[in-house]
């Protein structure tokens, strides 16, 4: 009987092992700070494209920013459901962020370069949290990685289309 209970104390309020959700919350508050600095390129692009493609640009960058914004809403909550507290000082999040603050923005096909080299930094990151989140019983971040990277794969797909652009 004392065995189920010290497993019991082991789990945490959802169930999981307290240990790995730690671990899993700590690459979470990673992923965050990762999407903050990508969230600011990305309205950064969206406010100073300049050039032939800027309606096409300005009109996905913005729809871009708006899906990174409800995505940083949704993993902060999903470390607190965790049981633990999301980053929010971008000085943390620039110190530990691999995707660099951008300071080319008005060149579209740069910035959509730019955007490339971000999801890139991003989909591995998901499918490391994806296995983590997998062999800890964990579906609701397993599931929220599973939806991220396949919206992301096809995001690359069509931004890497647009780089294949004939005029370029």
């Amino acid at each position: 009987m004392d065995t189920v209970k010290e497993e019991i104390n082991d789990l945490s309020r959802i169930g999981l092992d307290k240990e790995k959700s730690e671990e899993l919350a700590d690459k979470l508050n990673n992923l965050l700070a990762n999407y903050s600095l990508f969230y600011q390129n990305v309205r950064g692009y969206h406010w100073n494209i300049q050039g032939d493609k800027f309606f096409e640009l300005h009109e996905k960058f913005e729809e871009l920013y708006n899906d990174l914004f409800e995505k940083i809403d949704e993993i902060a909550e999903r470390i607190l459901t965790l049981g633990f507290t999301p980053q929010h000082n971008y000085t943390v999040y620039q110190e530990v962020s691999d995707i660099p603050e951008s300071h080319e923005v008005s060149n579209g096909y740069k910035a959509v370069q730019e955007l490339l080299s971000a999801f890139k930094i991003l989909l591995k990151k998901q499918r490391v949290l994806l296995n983590l989140s997998d062999m800890i019983d964990d579906e609701g971040t397993n599931a929220m990685m599973s939806d991220y990277i396949r919206e992301q794969e096809k995001l690359v797909w069509m931004y890497s289309s647009f780089m294949k652009d004939p005029e370029i």
